[in-house]
């Protein structure tokens, strides 16, 4: 699906950024790499490895070049009387760690109190994706998730969760595989009315 995304020309940007190495530079890249890990690039396994790296590299954050905004600029007001929250729960996250630059993976619980208008379901989960398809901290990634549905939508509120395992934690480091990372971002009726918040926890599976 994201592969898909990349080519859409509604979400690449037209110009290139002229800072960005060119792919053969990139390849060169991973190929200093291979060599400084200890083994060598010409040997039949490794051949094509840095033409793979690069492939993989350019879906895993492919983020960077789609923007979470317009997959909210299309929004419906005739919800028949609807007047309660909206949620998604166990969206797939999957994002790389910005210091180790290895995976985050995990589950995102999102709601929102619409006041006049709702997207499309589907596209909350969207934005989940492509804030992950970037280098991230979880704690900026929940904030950046929060802010970008309150900007679109201008809803009563919203109610963001992330639990994630961060590789950099259970590979290597303290090796400690078994821990996850929480993080909430509550805003409007969420952060004021404890009742709502205990039960977008309780629905989301953490209350």
């Amino acid at each position: 699906m994201l592969m898909d995304a990349i080519t859409d020309p509604r979400l690449v940007n037209e110009a290139p950024d002229d800072n960005r190495p060119t792919r053969e530079e990139a390849m060169a890249a991973v190929r200093t790499l291979l060599q400084w890990a200890g083994d060598n690039p010409d040997r039949e396994g490794l051949i094509d490895t840095p033409k793979r790296v690069v492939e993989a590299y350019r879906e895993f954050f492919a983020g960077y070049e789609m923007d979470p905004a317009a997959e909210l600029s299309r929004t419906f007001e005739d919800v028949q009387g609807y007047d309660d929250i909206v949620m998604l729960r166990d969206i797939d996250l999957e994002s790389h760690c910005e210091h180790h630059m290895v995976p985050i993976l995990g589950r995102a619980h999102i709601a929102y109190m619409p006041t006049n208008r709702v997207v499309g379901i589907s596209k909350i989960a969207r934005v989940v994706e492509i804030f992950g398809k970037r280098l991230q901290t979880q704690e900026t990634m929940t904030a950046q998730i929060a802010d970008c549905i309150t900007e679109a939508l201008r809803p009563a509120g919203v109610a963001v969760l992330l639990d994630a395992k961060h590789q950099c934690m259970t590979t290597r480091g303290v090796h400690h595989p078994n821990v996850a990372t929480i993080t909430t971002q509550f805003t409007g009726v969420f952060k004021t009315d404890r009742e709502l918040k205990d039960r977008f926890l309780r629905l989301a599976g953490y209350n």
